[in-house]
Parts: C-alpha cells; sequence; structure tokens
C-alpha cells in the first residue's frame, strides 16, 4: 500500500487555507495545518492535524519540522490593500525565506508558494500568458511588492524542482469571508454602484474560484512541468465589475435595485487617499471605507489574463 504524502498546509484556519485543507484531505493527503489564532469553522470540523506556530517567529516555525513532510504549500500570510510597510515584509518575505529554507533543509519534496496575481500590476491586460507577463517592480502597494520579493527568492535560492508558484486573482467561493463580504457591505450601504474611470464597469473582474486555487495548489505540488513555474489562477466565465456587484446584489440582497453610475477617477481619488492613509497610520488590516487607493486602482483596470496553463495543470491531476 502506497503511503499518504503528508502535506504541512499553512494559513490552515484562514479562508484559502481551511478549503485547501478540505480539498488535499479528499485527495487522500495526510493534512497537518498550521494556525495562528483564528481557525475557522471548517477547518476545525475537517479532521486534520493541527499546529500553532507564528508567521514571524522564526523559532516556532522551526518547530514545525519535527514532523517529516513530503510538501509544503505556504498560504499563510498577511493579506490587506492597506497597513504598514515593516508588517508586510516580516510576514509576506522573511517568514517565506525562512520556511522555505526549513522545507529545503527537511528534505521536502516541493514548497509551493501562494502568490498573486498582483505580482504582475495594475493595468489593463488582453489575455497574456505567463510567459508573457512581467513582474511590476513599479508597485508601491507593500502587499505584491513583498510577493514580488519572495518570488525571486524562490527562483534565486530553490532549484526548479523543489519548488512553485500559485498566483491568483480575486478570490471568491466556498464561505469567501473577503471579497463577498466586503462587496456586500458597499452594496448595503451605498444608494448608488459606482464606477470610476474609463471602462464603466465593463472591465473583467478577475474571479478566481477558491476550488481552482485549490486544485492548481495540489497541481503545482505534484506535476513535474509545474517545478520552477509559476501559475495564474482564473476562473473561465469573464465576468464584468459591473455583472458581479448584480449577482451579489440578486443573492445577498434581493429586494435592492441596482443603479449604476460612472464617474472620473480625480473625484474619488482624494477620498481613497485618506482611507489608506488612515488606515496605515491606524495599523489596521482594512480601510476605514471603500475604496482605497489600491482597490481603486483594481476596480479601475481590465485585469484578464490567460488561464491555458492553469486549466492544462488541472486536467492533469
Amino acid at each position: 500500500m502506497t503511503a499518504k504524502p503528508k502535506v504541512l498546509i499553512t494559513g490552515a484556519g484562514g479562508y484559502i487555507g481551511s478549503n485547501a485543507v478540505e480539498y488535499f484531505m479528499r485527495q487522500g493527503c495526510d493534512v497537518i495545518g498550521m494556525i495562528h489564532n483564528h481557525v475557522s469553522e471548517r477547518f476545525a470540523n475537517s479532521g486534520a492535524g493541527a499546529v500553532r506556530a507564528d508567521l514571524c517567529d522564526c523559532a516556532s516555525l522551526k518547530e514545525l519540522f519535527t514532523v517529516n513532510y513530503d510538501y509544503v504549500i505556504h498560504i499563510a500570510a498577511r493579506a490587506s490593500d492597506v497597513g504598514r510597510d515593516a508588517l508586510f515584509r516580516l510576514a509576506n518575505f522573511e517568514a517565506v525565506k525562512h520556511l522555505a529554507a526549513l522545507a529545503m533543509e527537511h528534505k521536502v519534496k516541493r514548497f509551493v508558494f501562494l502568490s498573486s496575481s498582483d505580482v504582475y500590476g495594475l493595468h489593463d491586460f488582453h489575455g497574456e500568458t505567463e510567459d508573457h507577463l512581467e513582474f511590476d517592480h513599479a508597485v508601491k502597494n507593500p502587499y505584491p511588492k513583498y510577493k514580488i520579493k519572495s518570488d525571486q527568492w524562490l527562483k534565486t535560492h530553490l532549484p526548479p524542482e523543489y519548488f512553485s508558484c500559485v498566483r491568483p486573482c480575486v478570490v471568491w467561493g466556498n464561505g469567501d469571508t473577503t471579497i463577498t463580504p466586503r462587496a456586500v457591505a458597499f452594496l448595503k450601504s451605498s444608494p448608488l454602484v459606482f464606477h470610476f474611470g474609463s471602462w464603466r464597469g465593463q472591465n473583467r473582474w478577475p474571479l478566481a474560484h477558491v476550488e481552482n486555487v485549490c486544485k492548481t495548489l495540489y497541481a503545482a505540488m505534484l506535476l513535474p512541468q509545474a517545478a520552477g513555474q509559476g501559475v495564474t489562477v482564473l476562473d473561465s466565465e469573464f465576468t464584468t465589475l459591473s455583472q458581479f456587484y448584480h449577482r451579489l446584489a440578486a443573492k445577498h440582497l434581493p429586494d435592492k435595485v441596482i443603479r449604476e453610475i460612472s464617474l472620473p477617477c480625480w473625484t474619488i481619488r482624494p477620498a481613497a487617499w485618506c482611507s489608506t492613509v488612515l488606515a496605515t497610520m491606524l495599523n489596521r488590516h482594512s480601510p476605514l471605507f471603500d475604496p482605497s487607493l489600491y482597490a481603486l486602482q483594481t476596480i479601475t483596470h481590465n485585469l484578464d489574463f490567460s488561464n491555458a496553463r492553469m486549466l492544462e495543470w488541472i486536467s492533469k491531476i
């Protein structure tokens, strides 16, 4: 009988991590989830093993490897569009380096890093593949900034066969605690749906269902062709920003009439700046109000990538 692959999944108590734990267990993996403070009900009910550790505490990360793992799926991160640079560096770069080095020291077969499509920058795209996409080193937001640095560190310090990078777009579905509740809260509080910039809500809103994220993580762990490669995770259905708001309203606010209006970006940019600066000064994990400057960039561009590599990888597992 073949032994079950033993997999460490970091961030297992969170939204994406708890979904990944369920998915990997369904594939027959022996899963240990690294948790910190918050633990979702999904993970608590999964039956997976659990170990507590702090991303920003090197000693506790070292304690993770008292168990021998076949694979490490690194999902845990500071994920926000506001916040202090130093905190992102610690959680999203220094911790990645330390965890990946520990994985190599303990002969893990592959380290799979959950990155973000934001590493490509926030401007208009038109179906580019990973072979034609480049990192946007001009980004100022610390979230993509340190995802880029981590991605590059892995390429520089690990042999290609030992790592893979998964770059999801806007993750949703299966108990979403991130984008869906934030958008629904906006719809509840605003009498109008505001679109800013030239796209008028017809730009692609790049949704990546969490199940597709989990499937791609699993493929990145196992497939020979995933070695040293990055892959964008994006649903095949083309959904505009306007369609996204309408679907959310139909599901969560069925009595609400959606009225849309388009305005130039300059009309909202001062408020977005205030939201971002104040949230950072107060060390908040989320903006005081929407949009933040980074969210404004996101909703005003056509984030349309190719998902051909994702589909190819998924088809092979």
